[in-house]
């Protein structure tokens, strides 16, 4: 992107561009730091600020740029590395992303935050038995965080430990009882735990309250769910999608005991 003639560096109000940002006025404050960093390519709040609007116009390529060039700058300042962190998980660069948000809680481990950050990335990028180390520091940290107990349950869940996922994850859901995440979380839980009486039933409550890709997921669960247990005509029923949804939403599906 070139340079706007009509914005001088030097004219540029550090508070009005940080109340652009505030108010959501991304491309006035693309404007504004393309002056700034042409004349003064060293300026790292510049950098920050840019970054931080092309992130949030999903613009995720140019905001890694620039998140980097405020590190590079200024490889210090934490707020920084946690914006390349965030950037980087939003792109999809989750081991990336785990990395930093690792690098930050080993520089300061009283900031649970960046634990159960550390936690969730390392979980998205199938690394599940990292991320139960992180989130049972965060854990650890303060067992009254329910953010850390429902990434210790989802990281639990994918190595395999059905006790410990249900125990996690009870707990998850009694901290953040309206977040559906925490409530399909016990029931992936119950699933491994062989409780799948239970955790049908959570997966069909979940699918009366959500929408669009997340009811998919969770739909489809209940369906793989129902089909270890059914016989012959359920196998059928659960092959035909739309028959299947129209059973399911109408309770005339069970799966276990």
């Amino acid at each position: 992107m070139g340079t706007d003639p009509s914005v001088d560096a030097s004219s540029v109000n550090r508070d009005a561009l940080r109340e652009a940002y505030a108010r959501g006025d991304h491309e006035e404050v693309l404007r504004q730091t393309d002056a700034l960093i042409a004349q003064r390519p060293g300026d790292d709040a510049a950098h920050e600020l840019r970054a931080r609007s092309l992130l949030a116009l999903g613009r995720l390529g140019e905001a890694e740029r620039h998140a980097q060039d405020a590190v590079r700058l200024d490889p210090e300042e934490i707020r920084y590395r946690e914006l390349l962190a965030e950037v980087l998980a939003a792109g999809g660069a989750h081991r990336d992303a785990a990395a930093e948000f690792g690098r930050l809680a080993r520089n300061d481990p009283a900031q649970g935050e960046w634990q159960v950050a550390e936690a969730h990335e390392r979980i998205e990028a199938a690394q599940p038995d990292m991320g139960v180390d992180a989130a049972r520091r965060a854990v650890r940290l303060d067992p009254s965080d329910g953010r850390a107990q429902l990434e210790l349950a989802r990281a639990l869940v994918r190595t395999g430990d059905a006790r410990g996922a249900v125990q996690a994850a009870s707990t998850a859901a009694q901290l953040r009882p309206d977040d559906p995440t925490a409530r399909e979380a016990l029931a992936d839980a119950r699933w491994l735990a062989d409780d799948d009486a239970a955790a049908f039933a959570e997966f069909r409550a979940l699918a009366d309250e959500l929408h669009g890709l997340d009811r998919d997921r969770v739909v489809s669960k209940a369906r793989t769910l129902y089909r270890q247990h059914a016989g012959w005509l359920g196998r059928l029923v659960a092959g035909i999608g739309p028959l299947f949804e129209l059973a399911f939403a109408r309770g005339w599906l069970h799966a276990g005991r």
